[in-house]
């Protein structure tokens, strides 16, 4: 069954302007010219200030927020911007099925999508942003610290627009090829203190698209800091956004799961809760990425607080804090627990949404699940895990072209494998669950889906 094209708007707005190619609507975006949008005469401190244990990274943000050269909340072009969004990243496809209840057939495939699925409010906020940093500043330089998001095809559109990465040598990025009056995208993900403060130094526009989520935790952790709180950071220590909620704390250390967690309760627990940990050197190899700088396991876990990189899976986290309280009842008695453990809840709810919805879907009477999202991104990975658990065949792309030639697909598990299989969709009516990352436009869940419906409609031939 074919479809007419009708573009899913991104917001409440019924307008059906005509759709400009995407050139043309790239070019639209670079012709207004820059004007301040904010000012102030509050000195900032520099970074041969900022090296100091004594820096104030609350202060410094707060006083960064409030000066002439910082933007977070968009330039006044959302109309603009809205529209040309719609062309990029909308689907009729996905419009059809959300007007159905999120179940339709086409042919001899059913589809069930997730009623939670793909953009997210903060990722929608950070595209939009960026894109009316764009046409606010048609011909100033723009880089941004990192991918936007983990987004293959968003990326690519803000390359089209002429949006730089910051360049990495060494594992080190060169900001030395930033200069006064360019402008700085900062992602959803966030960017480290360091480089907001280097940034600062340069004198530059800064579009900051961290999301309120993130930022969220982030006052968490400055919270453990105040207090004399070692944070707990259920994360990726590589990723962008834990590396730049660490920049926030204290003292921290690094969990990328449960057993990890284990381990530090167990330390606590001088070997008591599983005997998984051992010597206090053996701590600091195991956490040798994940810990802040002299950091000491016996004195730095007498008292902590617990926080998450916003894209991990909520139960593992509430999970995690759970352990961590009852580790220091046992270990300081729960009389005495409230000066030792501290907790905030900063389960992202876009997140947890996504994910609860997945754990819906798996109920359904359904032959396999598509979990489309960048391979890079954390949340959607975390969306497989659920479906994998429930050994439901899954399959993670990152868009369609991984699928093909013929009935093959490459995919990654939930671990990071990649691997390839012929065959893997099965002959005659299938139905099949789908869902996506949060960073996943409306349009890659189109492109994926079109392709298997090319390839039922030739085994039919």
């Amino acid at each position: 069954m074919a479809t007419t094209l009708q573009f899913c708007r991104l917001c409440t707005r019924t307008d059906t302007a005509s759709r400009h190619n995407n050139r043309a609507g790239v070019l639209a975006l670079r012709r207004r010219q820059p004007v301040n949008v904010r000012s102030s005469g509050q000195e900032l401190p520099s970074s041969a200030v900022a090296v100091g244990a004594e820096f104030d990274a609350k202060q410094f943000r707060h006083n960064l927020m409030r000066s002439d050269k910082y933007n977070r909340r968009g330039f006044g072009h959302k109309e603009e911007t809205t529209e040309l969004m719609n062309q990029h990243y909308a689907s009729d496809i996905i419009k059809k099925l959300k007007e159905n209840g999120y179940e339709y057939t086409w042919g001899n495939v059913t589809v069930k999508l997730a009623e939670a699925y793909g953009f997210c409010w903060g990722v929608e906020r950070a595209v939009q942003i960026a894109y009316e940093a764009r046409k606010q500043f048609p011909d100033e330089k723009i880089w941004i610290t990192n991918e936007i998001l983990h987004s293959p095809s968003i990326n690519k559109r803000l390359e089209e627009m002429e949006v730089k990465y910051i360049p990495v040598e060494e594992g080190k990025k060169q900001f030395d090829v930033v200069n006064k009056g360019d402008v700085v995208v900062l992602p959803a993900f966030g960017a480290a203190v360091e480089e907001m403060v280097t940034l600062n130094d340069k004198n530059v526009q800064i579009v900051d698209t961290t999301c309120p989520w993130v930022s969220k935790v982030w006052t968490t952790v400055e919270k453990h800091k105040k207090g004399d709180y070692t944070s707990i950071i259920h994360g990726k220590y590589s990723h962008e956004e834990t590396v730049a909620t660490a920049s926030f704390a204290g003292k921290y250390v690094i969990v990328k799961d449960m057993k990890e967690a284990e381990y530090v309760c167990d330390y606590i627990l001088g070997g008591e809760l599983n005997g998984s940990s051992s010597t206090k050197e053996a701590f600091l190899e195991k956490f040798k990425k994940s810990v802040s700088k002299g950091f000491d396991p016996d004195i730095d876990l007498v008292k902590v607080g617990i926080a998450n990189q916003t894209t991990m899976i909520k139960g593992e986290t509430e999970e995690i804090g759970k352990l961590v309280e009852k580790t220091m009842m046992r270990k300081f008695g729960v009389e005495n627990v409230n000066e030792h453990f501290i907790s905030f809840n900063t389960i992202c709810y876009g997140a947890q949404e996504r994910q609860d919805a997945v754990h819906k879907l798996v109920e359904e009477k359904i032959d396999l699940i598509l979990v489309v999202g960048g391979w890079n991104s954390s949340n959607t990975s975390s969306l497989q895990v659920i479906a994998e658990d429930r050994g439901i065949p899954s399959y993670g792309i990152d868009s369609e072209k991984r699928i093909g030639p013929g009935n093959k697909i490459a995919y990654k598990l939930m671990h990071g494998e990649l691997v390839e299989k012929e065959n893997w969709l099965p002959k005659g009516q299938i139905t099949i669950g789908v869902t996506a990352g949060a960073s996943t436009p409306d349009k890659a869940i189109e492109d994926v889906l079109k392709k298997v419906f090319e390839i039922k409609r030739e085994e039919a031939l």
